[in-house]
């Protein structure tokens, strides 16, 4: 899997990688509020780590999902 080596690297939970989601999306209603949001630069780095957080808690959820179905009734074959 494509982000499974960098999600075990983090050592982040999903419930982890949704706080860090949680947050950023703060940050960026934040920026809106105080007139931050004029920096494109700062902008377009916050929106790009969003979307990052958002794949990682994705494919961290869809992970834990699987792996607790597996653990209770077997790993799905064919």
């Amino acid at each position: 899997m494509l982000f499974r080596k960098h999600i075990e690297d983090l050592d982040l939970t999903a419930a982890d990688a949704r706080r860090h989601l949680l947050k950023l999306h703060a940050e960026r209603a934040l920026a809106v509020d105080t007139g931050v949001a004029e920096v494109a630069s700062y902008m377009a780095d916050l929106d790009e780590e969003i979307e990052a957080c958002r794949v990682i808690y994705t494919w961290s959820a869809v992970t834990e999902i699987a792996t607790l179905r597996a653990e209770m009734t077997g790993p799905q074959v064919g």
